[in-house]
């Protein structure tokens, strides 16, 4: 099937985080951009080095304007202990069944491992970036970032409705 493309609009959800905070797409495409990033599991290396690497670059995108979302298939509870654990300030969302993985389109890499895929919607819901590298975990944040603050250079240079 292959992964959602630049231009697609992105499939709306309504979960839970690992938190307990309800969390709709939707809603905080209100606020702010969305980086929606799948990875395959909880504390393995690959995985903690591209979750740390959006913690660090966090506060980046949040003045950026836009929110970070983890998505793996790890239960709420290992997601609550992979965030505490690492001080991930970002909400984590378990698809045990695979249904968001489904609906981005996200793959499995080797047809073995969850595959790991990072999405940059817009706040009008359409795919605007898609980066697909199970090897390079670390580049995702870098990548997503990029496109964020090219976004927010683009919305800057619009003409005011008048």
């Amino acid at each position: 099937m292959g992964a959602l493309t630049v231009g697609a609009q992105a499939p709306d959800f309504s979960v839970e985080t690992h938190d307990g905070t309800a969390l709709q797409l939707s809603e905080l495409l209100e606020r702010s951009a969305v980086v929606l990033f799948f990875y395959p599991r909880d504390f393995t290396p690959g995985c903690t080095a591209e979750a740390c690497a959006f913690r660090d670059d966090y506060t980046d995108f949040a003045e950026a304007g836009a929110a970070v979302v983890g998505v793996s298939a790890d239960s709420g509870e290992s997601h609550r202990r992979f965030a505490q654990h690492h001080n991930l300030p970002f909400p984590l969302i378990s698809d045990a069944d695979g249904t968001l993985r489904k609906a981005y389109g996200v793959d499995k890499v080797w047809g073995v491992l969850p595959g790991r895929v990072t999405f940059v919607i817009d706040r009008q819901g359409t795919v605007r970036n898609v980066f697909d590298s199970a090897l390079f975990a670390r580049r995702h944040s870098g990548d997503a970032l990029a496109t964020v603050t090219r976004l927010i250079r683009e919305d800057s240079a619009q003409p005011l409705a008048s």
